[in-house]
């Protein structure tokens, strides 16, 4: 009996490290290591969070994960400190500062976080129910979880499934990670808690 207990114990032990090891912090609090800055935008760390900050030329800009994630949850946290539009990309290429892929929304009340947008492509592709929009809280911290795989896409804003979609286009997608600064200017954003677990 007591043998039995203790392969069980053993076992469980070898299991829990596994599951954890499917996890990664793409932000380490330090630098933007395993990241590339695209454009002329601000991005840097302070005080072990991630800064966007809208720079000079006030164009769009984006930070990418150099390692591309097919299937995957991911989860952060934002703060809006000004306007606050900006997104998460997924499954991306960029180009200068033209990007392909697919924008999970974060913005200011009104404007949609959640919805899913097709740069440079179809648009819109689902916006949340407006009934959602009070879910946002503006200049605190919030917290967003994405889920991708094959061609299902679903969004959370603290704790509340804001979309799902599915879509050919988006299965077939293949790239990186991606954060953005919106143009126009008087942007500045903070991330933290950047985890990922692929699927």
């Amino acid at each position: 009996m007591k043998k039995t207990i203790l392969i069980a114990m053993f076992i469980t032990m070898m299991t829990i490290p596994a599951i954890q090891a499917q996890k990664k912090q793409l932000f380490n609090g330090k630098d933007l290591t395993g990241w590339t800055v695209y454009g002329t935008e601000k991005w840097y760390v302070q005080d072990g969070l991630l800064v966007c900050e809208s720079g000079p030329d006030k164009e769009y800009g984006y930070l990418a994960t150099n390692k591309h994630y097919k299937d995957f949850i991911l989860e952060l946290d934002f703060k809006q400190e000004a306007d606050g539009n900006s997104g998460v990309f997924i499954r991306s290429t960029i180009e200068g500062t033209k990007i392909t892929g697919w924008q999970v929304e974060v913005a200011p009340k009104g404007k949609h976080t959640g919805g899913v947008y097709e740069s440079y492509g179809r648009g819109w592709l689902i916006k949340p129910d407006p009934k959602k929009e009070s879910i946002l809280k503006e200049g605190e911290w919030n917290h967003m979880k994405i889920k991708v795989k094959g061609d299902e896409l679903t969004s959370w804003l603290n704790g509340t499934k804001m979309i799902t979609i599915k879509d050919e286009k988006i299965g077939k997608g293949e790239g990186s990670v991606a954060l953005q600064i919106h143009s126009g200017g008087g942007i500045k954003i903070k991330w933290k808690n950047l985890v990922i677990k692929e699927l």
